[in-house]
């Protein structure tokens, strides 16, 4: 009798880990808005005031001053900042689409909705994003990317008045920095503390997923849409959502077409509890793909937020020994990958600030004559070229 009840409990709990899958907001960009500044004067909204100043989202900043060595100064090293705030995402165009004009066009901002907008997100900002693609006939496509590589590991941290992370306390409540849970208690319940879960790009413990829907704004464009998601291996794939080719806001859903719900015809893995730690996946991006036949030239599209729907990897339990207390093993794979995804990181971004610094800033000559010769000469020069 023992035994029979042993295994109906172990099969209820198979069958719960299965049966209810979890919904989780993968990135939310309503949460992406530039609201600090760093290296210079600031608003009273937190807006860039000073030329020289950097503005960025302060839950995903990112100080990457620890890769640049010791030849900077503080001052310098105050404006390596750079963070998930929408202006700092990137538009990637394919090789037979990047010419001067398209690269120089392309990019991504803050799109404020109206506060009269039929809408829940009514008055804040999504990603507004502008494509140039060739007016010709060519297949092409385009990535809006983030300014760096989500990170998986980086803990959660409180900014100071300098800009920089501080680590929360012993015993701080780490579920108030999930907005996505505060908001919505159906949504992100596996919280695990890092910085970039709750609807800023990560969700962990995510084993098979079973769909993923985008929150977008159509404007009659033929052209489709990919999101795409990396895995704990590093691997990126894509899922395709649909055409655009639609007016207005629209949920566009991917279904998994091998995800098996019988869990009697599932391949059953058991794999060992600890350490092998929690699979994850992160955002890595959309893509809009413009086929050779479809219209050409400017692509404008508006994204609200990605959500997903999938299997917990692992059901979690309360344990009677505190295993990595004990070994300490998962916390030492993941601060070496924290270490890794840091350089790789830091790397990119201190190359970016180089080159910012020698760009030129002047757009006009100094002028070399009085302000009457200037304007005759000017003038001359005008009916010369008539």
């Amino acid at each position: 009798m023992k035994k029979t009840l042993g295994l109906l409990a172990a099969g209820l709990l198979l069958f719960t880990g299965v049966a209810f899958a979890e919904e989780a907001v993968l990135i939310d960009f309503t949460y992406l808005n530039a609201d600090k500044t760093t290296g210079g004067e600031e608003g009273e909204n937190g807006e860039n005031k000073d030329g020289n100043a950097v503005s960025y989202n302060s839950r995903t900043v990112m100080d990457f001053s620890v890769s640049a060595g010791a030849t900077f100064t503080e001052d310098q090293k105050d404006l390596m900042k750079t963070s998930l705030a929408l202006p700092e995402w990137e538009v990637e165009l394919n090789t037979s689409a990047r010419n001067v004009t398209s690269v120089g066009l392309s990019q991504v901002l803050a799109a404020p909705v109206k506060e009269s907008a039929d809408v829940p997100f009514a008055g804040k900002e999504v990603m507004g994003v502008r494509i140039v693609f060739p007016s010709w006939a060519s297949n092409a496509n385009a990535k809006i990317v983030p300014p760096f590589i989500i990170p998986a590991y980086e803990p959660l941290g409180e900014l100071d008045e300098n800009g920089v992370r501080q680590p929360l306390e012993e015993g701080a409540d780490k579920s108030s920095y999930n907005t996505a849970h505060s908001e919505n208690e159906n949504v992100n319940r596996d919280f695990e503390g890092t910085l970039f879960e709750g609807g800023y790009g990560l969700v962990k413990n995510v084993g098979t997923v079973k769909a993923i829907s985008v929150t977008t704004m159509g404007m009659n464009y033929p052209h489709g849409l990919y999101v795409l998601l990396t895995d704990t291996d590093g691997v990126e794939r894509r899922y395709f959502m649909g055409y655009l080719g639609f007016d207005g806001w629209r949920e566009l859903r991917w279904n998994n077409p091998q995800y098996i719900s019988e869990v009697r015809t599932r391949e059953i893995r058991v794999y060992p509890i600890y350490p092998r730690g929690l699979p994850f996946v992160k955002f890595s991006g959309f893509q809009i793909t413009r086929d050779a036949a479809h219209i050409g030239g400017d692509f404008i599209g508006y994204f609200k937020d990605v959500k997903i729907i999938y299997d917990k990897a692992i059901l979690k339990g309360d344990r009677d020994i505190a295993d990595e207390d004990l070994w300490g093993i998962i916390g030492k794979k993941e601060s070496a990958r924290q270490n890794a995804e840091m350089m790789k990181f830091g790397n990119k971004q201190v190359d970016r600030y180089l080159e910012r610094a020698k760009m030129s800033t002047e757009d006009e000559f100094t002028p070399s004559l009085t302000a009457g010769s200037n304007s005759n000469a000017q003038q001359t020069s005008g009916n010369a070229a008539n």
